[in-house]
């Protein structure tokens, strides 16, 4: 069927078999009101997935977003606790976030030290950022303003506000991806470098833009995370590069970039979300969460390889039938 050629197809269909399987057991889960929980959940990896895919996309990676979501997320709480307007915290964190992200972009552009090396150790120096900002303390909800807390929760026509801060971001990056110039400029530096610079289009000028947007969106994560669960401490977020990266993999992301779309990512977060929220109720504990998304890279990377694998061997024999 044509329809299983379309990695997103399949991933459509398989969220539908887990949401039917975790039905059999729980049919609570599929209320539209759990529903929409799960959906507000997994908001913040749905948006960290879109800024890690345009990263992919050009051939880099970017390991630092969870560490760029934490900083972001503790400068916001630490400017509310100093009486700073919400008007001002949003704007301010997520351009906090480009920043950071910039410093990344920055670094693989100019330097061109790999985006492994690079996001690895600005990942650690957001952390450490973090700890001397506070001594390590924790910011709770009691040091928060009901102003902060109340918009990533405000809820407008069934959702909250986080989840249409997700959905209004997807529509953005799709219409990004699909009309303007750096979309294209992205597959193209991803899919052939060299013929991407004999056409005009800056390698490292894409690759820093993708690694800025990815920052963006980090630092509004963070606010929404800091804001929705009322916390904020080093340790926020620790580990969700993982989930980021395999939310990405798992909706065709292709890791040697190039190739994939917004809807394959966003698709990807969503299993992974309803996985994570689904394990608690079929009586797994979440701690398999980092098991299961390292799987998922490794069986979905698989897949891709020899998806493209295949065309190449098909046309080698029948180069070697024609001899």
């Amino acid at each position: 069927m044509s329809i299983l050629k379309s990695r997103e197809a399949v991933l459509a269909l398989a969220i539908l078999a887990l949401l039917i399987l975790i039905a059999g057991r729980f049919p609570a889960f599929v209320t539209p009101a759990n529903l929409a929980r799960v959906l507000t959940d997994t908001s913040p990896l749905i948006l960290l997935a879109l800024g890690q895919m345009a990263v992919i996309l050009t051939k880099c990676i970017d390991l630092s977003v969870a560490a760029n979501l934490a900083l972001c997320g503790m400068v916001a709480a630490l400017m509310d606790g100093a009486g700073v307007p919400l008007v001002v915290i949003l704007p301010a964190v997520i351009a906090l976030g480009a920043g950071l992200g910039a410093v990344n972009g920055l670094l693989v552009w100019k330097l061109a030290i790999p985006s492994i090396v690079v996001t690895l150790g600005t990942m650690t120096i957001f952390r450490g950022t973090i700890f001397l900002l506070t001594n390590g303390a924790w910011i709770n909800a009691h040091q928060l303003s009901d102003a902060f807390k109340a918009l990533p929760r405000m809820v407008i026509l069934g959702l909250p506000v986080m989840a249409w801060i997700a959905v209004g971001a997807v529509a953005l990056i799709a219409l990004a991806v699909a009309r303007l110039p750096l979309g294209r400029a992205l597959y193209a530096v991803g899919g052939n470098p060299h013929a991407a610079g004999y056409a005009g289009i800056s390698v490292g000028r894409t690759q820093f833009a993708a690694f800025v947007l990815a920052g963006a969106l980090a630092g509004l994560t963070g606010y929404l995370w800091v804001a929705r669960y009322a916390v904020a401490y080093v340790d926020i977020a620790r580990g969700f590069e993982l989930d980021v990266v395999a939310a990405c993999v798992i909706g065709g992301i292709a890791i040697a970039g190039g190739a994939g779309t917004v809807a394959g990512a966003v698709m990807g977060a969503l299993f992974l979300g309803i996985i994570k929220n689904a394990l608690p109720v079929v009586g797994i504990s979440p701690f398999w969460q980092m098991a299961i998304s390292g799987s998922a890279i490794l069986i979905a990377i698989a897949v891709n390889t020899l998806a493209r694998r295949d065309p190449g061997r098909i046309i080698l024999k029948q180069a070697e039938a024609r001899t």
